[in-house]
């Protein structure tokens, strides 16, 4: 065995708002240690290339690719993670608009492209179609065709301006 999984750290960081210290493997990514260690299985780890955005998650206020982070980079760092922005509430109008534009099939890439979607329009209130677009080419989807996607990003934005 390499011995970046024969040695292990220390971290400290905030889950979802909840603080956890863990000894992890040098070399265990963030997306594992979510997964694996703390059971928050909604983020999926997929390519683990970082191209597919199945694994992201919200890192001191940035979307990541949790597999291109190790955990122990994120020592000292506020993640959240699909589990915690649903149960605080920060994107039920974005799971709302997924569910009734039918932007969600299988569901697998549903958790990075909510977070996705979230940081899009904290960064860009009003996007336009072409710039959703744009912002999502990172996250693959196989089952939607992403019109659906596009359709329910814009619909929150409007709605949280006022403008529906």
């Amino acid at each position: 065995m390499s011995d970046v999984f024969r040695n292990k750290v220390d971290i400290t960081l905030t889950v979802n708002g909840e603080e956890v210290e863990a000894r992890v493997p040098a070399g265990r990514h963030l997306i594992d240690f979510l997964r694996l260690d703390l059971g928050l299985t909604g983020a999926h780890a997929s390519c683990e290339h970082g191209v597919c955005g199945a694994c992201t998650v919200k890192v001191d206020g940035d979307a990541v690719r949790g597999c291109l982070m190790l955990a122990a980079q994120a020592d000292g760092a506020e993640v959240w993670t699909i589990e915690g922005m649903s149960d605080t509430g920060a994107i039920r109008d974005l799971q709302d608009a997924f569910v009734t534009r039918n932007a969600l099939q299988c569901g697998f890439c549903t958790p990075g492209m909510l977070v996705a979607c979230e940081e899009l329009l904290t960064r860009d209130a009003l996007p336009e179609r072409d710039e959703i677009r744009d912002y999502l080419s990172g996250n693959y989807c196989r089952c939607t065709g992403y019109e659906a996607i596009v359709d329910a990003v814009e619909d929150v934005a409007k709605a949280r301006r006022g403008l529906t």
